[in-house]
């Protein structure tokens, strides 16, 4: 690489020597004949000598034929200013030429980054990568370094490392969520699975979620990362998740702030450092979706958020700044990624003096506000602007800050119930388990689709069963375990099997088992599929025949309790 560089460095250098060589040229086609070129470079000699003797003494003395002659003047006059439109031409073209060279290695540099992401182990979390690596700034981070002077010191200092990442791009919607280390409690890794709790494989091809371990400490962030990896592997490995963090030399001095608002030093430094950590998030979120979404690491989701966003964005008749989701804080905040340049200026010129929400309001007020015009005015001008969706899509779940000894119990009223099951029109059965059961959620309210199952942590040999009242032919099921206020507790080593009516077909062996080739049991069910990732679905083979009872076996313990959220069971009769 280096001597492709010196390959550019080379034809710059004959780019700008290129009117020099013109000029040598075109005087060296001057005549044919050296005699009469030196001639004439005497003779003009001589009649400069002589008017600059002429001029000394006011030009007397001077004899009329020691002067040039007005013909060769003109035509000596006439090749100068062919020569310098040439010149001007020439300087043209070198510039053109200078400026596609330049492009031509910016273009280098991008290709040489990209392979390097490609190339990179994004599941090695001992590596970090830095995003940019052609140390040129892009337009929207170029006053940046007018804000935070100490970033002149540190060109990698605006560019976070992607620690888990394949470096997806435009998606439609990009979810930012800054985590730091708390004292007691992290709530991330519940937010996560309530984000992505029922999302469609074409939802999650769609949208990025950014977490940003807003730490500079190595081994806090990678232990933060490889519990998202240990949670989430596939969402890693496809792209929906992505893990960065700050380099060390993207913060300020934050030791000696001067005290707003009434604040202790310590909340001062607390907001101060988050409205850096918001700011870093979202121009790195910026360039990567159409639409930004800034969220929190304490919150859970309605399971439809994503399509209501967007229903509720092509409802819009008007131009908007904000629209909100969630009436708390900074929760549930989109904006179009194109006009986060904006918003996030505004944000590290007063990032020392208001929080991040106070801020945007603040925003607000300059862009549309009339001075000479009363407050309600004012907020009707805004409230065209910053547009508010109800009911709200996401609830602050967290009671412990991480702003060390502050609780907050805050609740959004118009988040509504959370709906913890959903409900299905399943054919009649008797249903039982061997699970200890927890106060009234039983298994009959899950089948039925009035609410969840819940029960005491499963033990190896434990079963949850559903026997039809007559033998039906079913044609897939589904069931999803856990949910949005306790997604983690799922059925883990979980087979799903079926006992087909025919129990002669029970009774006929093959090496895998039976006729059908599925395992079969000791007690003649034939496992047919298992639980991943909390979900179990698919469709039953119609060669299997009517079928009198479905049962999930539990295969070993589990340190965790056990919903059962959803059932679903299609039959050719419903």
């Amino acid at each position: 690489m280096r001597l492709r560089y010196g390959q550019l460095f080379t034809a710059l250098c004959l780019g700008a020597a290129f009117p020099l060589l013109w000029f040598a040229a075109w005087q060296g086609s001057r005549g044919g004949d050296p005699h009469r070129r030196e001639r004439r470079r005497q003779r003009l000699l001589r009649s400069g000598l002589r008017t600059a003797a002429g001029l000394s003494t006011g030009g007397a003395g001077v004899a009329p034929g020691s002067r040039l002659k007005g013909n060769d003047l003109d035509t000596y006059e006439s090749q100068f200013g062919e020569l310098r439109q040439r010149l001007l031409y020439a300087e043209k073209e070198n510039k053109k030429i200078s400026q596609e060279l330049s492009s031509a290695l910016d273009e280098i540099k991008h290709i040489i980054a990209r392979r390097v992401n490609l190339t990179t182990n994004h599941t090695d979390d001992t590596k970090w990568k830095v995003l940019n690596l052609t140390r040129k700034l892009p337009v929207h981070l170029t006053n940046m370094h007018y804000y935070l002077p100490h970033l002149r010191e540190y060109e990698d200092g605006i560019f976070p490392n992607v620690i888990f990442g394949q470096q997806r791009t435009r998606v439609s919607l990009v979810m930012g969520i800054p985590t730091v280390k708390r004292k007691k409690h992290n709530y991330l890794i519940s937010t996560l699975h309530s984000l992505l709790y029922g999302l469609s494989e074409e939802q999650k091809k769609d949208c990025l979620i950014i977490i940003f371990v807003a730490e500079v400490n190595a081994e806090y962030v990678n232990s933060v990362a490889e519990s998202v990896k240990t949670s989430f592997p596939r969402e890693i490995q496809s792209g929906v998740l992505e893990v960065i963090s700050p380099p060390a030399s993207y913060y300020p001095d934050l030791s000696n702030l001067k005290k707003t608002l009434g604040d202790s030093e310590d909340r001062v430094r607390w907001r101060t450092k988050q409205n850096l950590d918001y700011s870093l998030l979202m121009l790195y979120a910026q360039p990567k979706g159409t639409l930004y979404l800034q969220l929190e690491d304490d919150i859970i989701a309605k399971p439809d958020y994503i399509e209501s966003i967007k229903s509720f964005v092509a409802q819009q008749s008007q131009d908007w700044m904000v629209l909100e989701f969630s009436q708390l804080g900074f929760i549930g905040k989109l904006f179009k990624s194109e006009d986060l340049p904006l918003i996030v200026e505004f944000f590290l010129m007063f990032y020392k003096d208001k929080p991040i929400d106070w801020l945007i309001d603040h925003l607000l007020w300059v862009k549309v506000c009339n001075p000479e015009k009363d407050t309600t005015h004012c907020e009707q001008e805004k409230a065209k602007l910053r547009i508010r969706a109800k009911p709200s899509l996401f609830q602050h779940m967290g009671t412990y800050s991480s702003l060390a000894g502050k609780i907050q119990n805050l609740k959004d009223t118009d988040f509504g119930k959370t709906v913890l099951h959903k409900s299905h029109n399943n054919p009649p059965a008797k249903v039982d388990t061997s699970l200890k059961i927890y106060q009234q959620y039983t298994l009959e309210k899950v089948y039925k689709g009035e609410d969840c199952f819940w029960a005491s942590a499963p033990v190896a040999g434990d079963y949850i069963r559903f026997t039809f009242l007559n033998p039906l032919k079913v044609e897939k099921y589904f069931f999803r375990s856990g949910n949005m206020e306790h997604p983690g507790d799922k059925l883990f080593n979980t087979t799903v099997e079926v006992l087909p009516a025919d129990e002669m077909q029970r009774k006929q062996p093959v090496d895998n088992g039976n006729k059908f080739n599925y395992p079969a049991t000791k007690d003649g069910y034939l496992k047919i599929g298992a639980f991943e990732n909390g979900i179990a679905e698919g469709s039953i083979s119609q060669s299997i025949g009517r079928i009198q009872a479905i049962r999930l076996s539990i295969n070993s313990d589990s340190s965790v309790w056990a919903v059962l959220s959803e059932v679903l069971i299609k039959t050719s009769e419903n």
